[in-house]
């Protein structure tokens, strides 16, 4: 017997083509609590989550006050890339609707935070008129698609834009819904049909992203579904292999999820990408649990079945039979800030963004500076899998001029931040994220400076090391794929991973299960101390906790932190 149908599964069903009440529940600016359940889930896949201020909630409760409602508002922006025109449009919601900042995200998106419900329509509206659009980012769908965000102008480089956007257009929802509500289209008849995705579309998120064997950036193994290019000597594209079944989410103490990174299933023809997204897209809408939302994804799918499983799956749907992957070539993921040549005349210039929040703070007006510097050079931003941004098209003579204006506004550029910092990541948590455990982006730089103490103290300040913190297990820093991953628990409270490796070809594994925040330092200071004194010649930090093991990493550990 079946089992029975998610609450989500029925919603999506019943929702008329993504419709159901969004736009009455939204017409009502002024009603208080928030939206019913089924336009929360909705709203997922027109790029938006409501949420509430968690900072404020208890004392408001307590004084008989109303949550303090809002909207977090994503930005789809396939392989990351922006006009001039698109950022300054965008700029300028972040005041006119927002909370004064953006934030970059790890899928090479945008996002606003803080948006109240009056003001909705219109900040979604306004990125549309840009040309942009939110539908999509968020939901049970095909999310952002990334890939490397280097601007080279070679034959590489533009064909995994290319094909980032064409997946990106051909894998959104058909159904006119997006259009109506948000931009007062009128209704033309019922729910459309949805060709790819069915009624219900996806019992989960899918992920997809394209990379190259020297540009992996994106963490392509942590993606549902990812096509790492082949290439000839011209680097030209003659062939991808796919991977499918990666994923970053789980639950603590609860076994049976578990982040994974994808398999390697297959290698296709340099012009089949979308015909076999479309199929990876219909095994999983045709496959995946229904029924546990928590047991949703694809990973578990392919973990379960077995590659040679879905490779059959795959050849019955494509009709043809289907070759085995040849072996993962050599991932890497190289230096992408501060100058480099794009190959055409002109340059770009990679700013660190810690946290991937561009806001103005006291001693670094870095919205300002780069409000500045795009419209005042035309320079077009690229936003990262790391959640930096790239400034492209940089013309050689402007380049003294826009590291004037840069520092004029003391933005800290990346040769000034420890290797550490330069390759961390966190997700937002609170105080707006409802799957929010602990503390995420607001004790990032903390953790950080604690790390950097002991590196520094062991001679390893200038040592390459991946961290990631997350502020709750789903994992959208991607903390397992790693070298040192951080995972909220609880308030104040962290799990510890290490032993991933730079790469992203590797997961990390749980070192410590809970440890308080100012711990992390301290607790990760015997194992660099072993490492700084027993490393091999040229071996990394995520790869010496691998080959020591749990069990011999954990005996460094002090009594209290390893009980």
């Amino acid at each position: 017997m079946a089992a029975k149908p998610s609450g989500a599964e029925a919603i999506k069903s019943a929702s008329a083509g993504l419709r159901g009440t969004i736009a009455e529940e939204l017409a009502q600016a002024d009603a208080p609590g928030g939206l019913s359940e089924a336009a929360y889930t909705l709203l997922k896949f027109h790029g938006t989550y409501e949420q509430f201020d968690r900072d404020t909630a208890t004392a408001r409760k307590q004084s008989g006050q109303d949550k303090d409602w809002q909207f977090m508002v994503r930005v789809r922006a396939p392989a990351g890339r922006l006009t001039a025109a698109q950022w300054l449009a965008l700029d300028a919601l972040a005041d006119e609707d927002s909370d004064g900042t953006m934030r970059l995200t790890t899928r090479q998106g945008l996002q606003f935070h803080t948006v109240r419900r009056g003001k909705l329509t219109h900040c979604i509206a306004s990125i549309e008129a840009a040309l942009l659009t939110t539908m999509a980012a968020c939901g049970d769908v095909a999310r952002n698609i990334t890939t490397s965000p280097a601007p080279r102008r070679d034959a590489l480089h533009a064909r995994l834009e290319r094909e980032a956007f064409a997946l990106s257009a051909a894998l959104l929802p058909r159904t006119r819904a997006h259009h109506e509500i948000f931009l007062q289209g009128e209704r033309v008849g019922e729910a459309e049909e949805e060709p790819l995705y069915g009624p219900a579309y996806l019992p989960r998120k899918f992920k997809t992203s394209l990379a190259h064997p020297a540009d992996n950036t994106p963490d392509i193994l942590s993606n549902d579904l990812g096509f790492i290019a082949q290439t000839d000597e011209a680097g030209e594209v003659t062939g991808w292999i796919v991977t499918i079944g990666g994923g970053m989410g789980m639950t603590h103490n609860k076994p049976a999820t578990y982040p994974r990174l994808a398999d390697p299933i297959t290698v296709i023809g340099p012009d089949e990408v979308e015909a076999m997204a479309r199929a990876v897209v219909r095994l999983f809408r045709d496959h995946g649990d229904r029924s546990d939302r928590r047991h949703a994804r694809l990973k578990y799918v392919v973990a379960e079945r077995g590659v040679e499983w879905v490779r059959e799956r795959l050849s019955e749907d494509l009709g043809r039979p289907l070759p085995p992957a040849p072996p993962l070539p050599r991932l890497e993921v190289p230096e992408l800030l501060g100058w480099h040549e794009q190959g055409d005349g002109r340059l770009w210039f990679g700013v660190p963004i810690p946290s991937g929040r561009i806001a103005d703070r006291p001693g670094m007006r870095l919205r300002t500076a780069l409000r500045e510097a795009v419209s005042r050079f035309g320079l077009d931003p690229i936003a990262t899998p790391q959640q930096d941004l790239i400034l492209s098209n940089v013309r050689p003579e402007d380049r003294a001029a826009l590291e004037a204006l840069l520092r004029g506004h003391g933005v800290v550029f990346a040769e000034e931040l420890s290797p550490l910092a330069r390759w961390s990541l966190s997700c937002t948590a609170l105080p707006t994220c409802g799957q929010a455990l602990a503390e995420g982006e607001r004790v990032h730089a903390p953790i950080v400076a604690q790390v950097q103490a002991s590196l520094a103290r062991h001679g390893l300040l200038g040592e390459r090391i991946s961290l990631r913190l997350t502020g709750c297990p789903n994992g959208c820093a991607r903390p397992y794929a790693g070298e040192i991953g951080v995972v909220g628990r609880s308030p104040g409270i962290y799990a510890l991973f290490v032993g991933g490796d730079f790469e992203g070809t590797r997961l990390s594994f749980p070192l410590v299960d809970k440890l308080r925040t100012e711990a992390v330092g301290a607790t990760l200071d015997p194992l660099l101390a072993r490492f700084a004194s027993e490393r091999e010649p040229g071996e990394a930090f995520g790869d010496f906790c691998h080959r020591q093991g749990p069990d011999a990493l954990r005996a460094l550990l002090t009594p209290a932190v390893a009980a």
